[in-house]
């Protein structure tokens, strides 16, 4: 079980070096990011795109790319069919999102005939080391789903679950987030919750438990749910915190990176690969810390 970030760290170096294959690589950031992952010995890499101004681009910021095979392709739509390709022949074994939109690229992946489908929905996981837990927490889905049904929430929940057993955690503890712990017809988020944990005793959501409808002081402090008078093995030791809406895991996400200085790093999940979708907010340490749980996941 990989209780924090310097642990993962140190996992990613261990064994064969995974290939992360970078769709349209012509950007600074993440070029910085391939060049902090080269120089931690935790990924080597494939960059696809402009071949010109990614050797001038690699060139501004320092980082020596003589040793790294590029892929030309001027074409931003074609370098994104190109990189997923170079996964799902097994050339590369993750794939990292350049200077092209989400949409594109994610439209590659999804590719019914040539893509990287598991006929699983695709889902942002994120990874926390916030500095007042005990090991570290991840969140699902703050970024990818706007506002998913029963089915796309089992389906998140379960690609959260095989992210967190990928980083050891052998049967991850999750709680279906709501306002209040009790189920309340005018509140769907809790009905949900309810159902994710039904789903989970009936072995529908393999390998873990869940617990919901949980509000968030009773999944994450012991002490709160013992006023509350909740009983679940669940709270105070969470895993994994399955949020209704993208609004709750989007403030969630912000309030311990920026309030709590949490450390980050985020996946796309349910496809046959991770996939690393950074953003230009991101620092450069959460875009290594995004690298190096790809490159674990990418070993399981």
């Amino acid at each position: 079980m990989l209780k924090n970030f310097s642990e993962v760290l140190a996992a990613a170096k261990q064994g064969p070096r995974r290939t992360i294959a970078v769709a349209v690589a012509q950007d600074a950031d993440v070029l910085s990011a391939i060049k902090d992952a080269q120089e931690a010995g935790i990924a080597e890499a494939i960059l696809v795109g402009d071949a010109v101004k990614i050797r001038s681009i690699a060139e501004e910021v320092g980082f020596d790319i003589t040793s790294l095979e590029i892929q030309n392709e001027t074409d931003n739509v074609q370098a994104a069919k190109l990189a997923v390709s170079l996964v799902r022949e097994g050339r590369a074994h993750m794939l990292m999102k350049g200077l092209i939109g989400t949409a594109d690229i994610l439209r590659a992946v999804l590719d019914k005939d040539n893509g990287l489908r598991t006929g699983r929905v695709l889902s942002h996981v994120a990874v926390f080391e916030v500095p007042t837990y005990h090991k570290l927490l991840f969140m699902s889905d703050g970024g990818q789903n706007i506002a998913p049904d029963l089915k796309q929430k089992a389906e998140i929940t379960q690609n959260a679950v095989d992210i967190a057993r990928a980083l050891g955690i052998k049967t991850p503890k999750v709680a279906a987030i709501a306002a209040l712990e009790l189920v309340n017809p005018k509140m769907p988020a809790t009905v949900d919750a309810a159902e994710l944990q039904a789903m989970a005793e009936r072995g529908e959501l393999t390998n873990c438990i869940v617990h919901g409808p949980l509000a968030f002081d009773g999944a994450i402090s012991a002490e709160a749910a013992k006023h509350k008078g909740i009983k679940s093995e669940v709270s105070g030791d969470v895993d994994v915190l399955v949020v209704p809406y993208i609004e709750v895991g989007n403030v969630l996400y912000k309030t311990l990176v920026y309030l709590a200085n949490a450390k980050v790093a985020g996946l796309i999940a349910g496809a046959a690969a991770p996939i690393v979708l950074t953003s230009r907010s991101d620092s450069h340490e959460a875009k290594l810390l995004s690298i190096a749980c790809a490159s674990v996941a990418a070993r399981k």
